[in-house]
């Protein structure tokens, strides 16, 4: 779903699918870094266009590149707890979901969560509160990932759903490479046009 509907947002109270809806404001995400050469490419085109974003890092790739941790945050940028792993929390038990979050909390030093694929159960989340400040979802997912699609459609995803306070989904992965490095400079370049300012989610 590249927009969840009322319905699923509805089950998980205390999580931030949208914010800001009275403002021309959007959030850009970016999740499964951070890697080289991708999150390098990322920071440098945020840069040229002086955009400051979230990036939802999974900690065994945080743990083996904490050089591009300590970048993203010296450039201006958050960073979010990915899990260690990447795991989706019904491919676990809870205590294995838990540890492996804890797992990544030393590599990616941040009171910001994203739930791998956006698969969580709505019991997870008082204990994830008490975690972290804020859990994000998403409002628009641009697909990025998905091999079966074009850049095209990865564009067309992104700017025919977005809206004000829409919280966007891209990854910095080599997976997401090759729709990802043609939509975000497309997008970006979009949404200015369209009048959108960027924020990052604070830490």
């Amino acid at each position: 779903m590249i927009q969840p509907p009322f319905w699923l947002r509805a089950f998980f109270p205390g999580v931030s699918w949208r914010k800001n809806k009275q403002e021309k404001v959007v959030y850009l995400t970016f999740d499964d870094g951070p890697v080289e050469p991708e999150t390098i490419w990322v920071i440098e085109e945020l840069r040229k266009h002086q955009i400051p974003a979230t990036f939802f890092c999974v900690g065994e790739n945080a743990h083996k590149n904490p050089h591009l941790i300590n970048q993203l945050i010296d450039e201006g940028h958050s960073v979010g707890n990915h899990t260690y792993n990447h795991i989706p929390a019904w491919k676990c038990s809870r205590s294995e979901y838990f540890e492996n979050i804890d797992k990544a909390m030393p590599h990616i030093k941040s009171r910001l969560f994203r739930p791998p694929h956006g698969k969580l159960y709505p019991w997870y989340v008082p204990k994830l509160r008490k975690q972290f400040s804020e859990i994000v979802m998403w409002d628009v997912l641009s697909k990025d990932f998905d091999n079966r699609l074009s850049a095209q459609d990865v564009i067309d995803n992104t700017l025919n759903h977005v809206r004000n306070g829409s919280i966007i989904v891209f990854h910095d992965s080599n997976k997401a490479w090759d729709r990802m490095h043609i939509a975000l400079p497309a997008c970006i370049k979009a949404l200015k046009d369209q009048g959108y300012q960027f924020r990052k989610i604070k830490m």
